[in-house]
């Protein structure tokens, strides 16, 4: 265990360049089983985890670029929408 005062704090600090860097996280967390009287006689699971979502990875979405498709099965509800037929166009 680390002596205090070190971590992304202090390391933040040096304004160091991540660019064409290999990047380590060690990501440390404990879990705290409270036993409980439903836990006799077999404890069910316990599980957690985490996940690394990247942000800011793309300037834009690339997704957005994708010509928009229609679905010949949608059709708007009589009454929908303000409309009075079932026809979406």
């Amino acid at each position: 265990q680390g002596e205090g005062g070190q971590g992304l704090p202090s390391w933040i600090t040096n304004n160091r360049s991540v660019e064409s860097e290999d990047v380590v996280l060690w990501h440390s967390f404990g879990v705290c089983h409270m036993p409980r009287v439903e836990d006799f006689p077999v404890m069910p699971c316990e599980s957690t985890g985490f996940m690394l979502k990247p942000d800011g990875f793309f300037t834009g979405n690339p997704a957005v670029d994708l010509e928009p498709t229609t679905n010949a099965a949608s059709t708007l509800a009589k009454g929908c929408c303000g409309t009075t037929t079932t026809d979406s166009a």
